[in-house]
């Protein structure tokens, strides 16, 4: 009679959570580089300011 793997599941099973680990992570960094990337279009640094603009 054939015994079961059970490393083999169990190896199995960990592959996956860490997937879904792995896949939650970067949803979440996406998440927050979308958030963090409004406020930087705000501020442009390439537009000169006023004190730029003095001539003395």
């Amino acid at each position: 009679m054939a015994r079961t793997n059970y490393s083999y599941e169990k190896r199995q099973k960990e592959i996956l959570k860490q997937k879904k680990k792995d896949e939650k992570r970067q949803k979440k960094l996406k998440q927050g580089r979308e958030t963090s990337e409004p406020e930087q279009a705000q501020m442009p640094e390439d537009q000169p300011t006023s004190s730029d603009n003095d001539i003395s």
